[in-house]
This record gives structure tokens, C-alpha cells and sequence, in this order.
């Protein structure tokens, strides 16, 4: 089954607080998301950053989390 969708969309303004590595912003339609990602050297680093020292692992998470609520 084939479906085409025009749309047409006005956009007056868009704020966007932040964007991540797993970031996805959708304005309309889609059938299928596809991934896509670029890499920048913006501040020109000629050499990869030393090796990250892993730190103390805890068991309590690093963001306290509401307690469940029922509907």
C-alpha cells in the first residue's frame, strides 16, 4: 500500500533547549526514521583526549526517581 502525504507547515518559532548524541526532532510526517550523525573537530583537536579513569560505582542511581504512582 502506497500513501503520500503533502503537508504543509508553518513554523513561526522553534526552541530547542538542547540537542544530545540520541537527539531526534521531528516536524510532519514520517514512515520511517532513518539515523544520521556527524562528527565535528570544532575546536581543531589534532589528537585523541587521554583515556577516561573509571570512578567509584555505586548502587543508588545518579538521578533520584520519583516513586511510582497508580492511575
Amino acid at each position: 500500500m502506497n500513501l503520500t502525504v503533502h503537508q504543509s507547515i508553518n513554523i513561526h518559532m522553534l526552541k530547542v533547549n538542547s540537542v544530545t548524541n540520541s537527539s531526534v526532532l521531528q516536524i510532519g510526517s514520517a514512515g520511517q526514521l532513518q539515523a544520521y550523525a556527524d562528527l565535528h573537530n570544532t575546536g581543531e583537536y589534532e589528537e585523541f583526549a587521554e583515556e577516561a579513569e573509571p570512578q567509584d560505582i555505586s548502587d543508588e542511581p545518579l538521578v533520584p526517581l520519583a516513586p511510582p504512582t497508580t492511575a
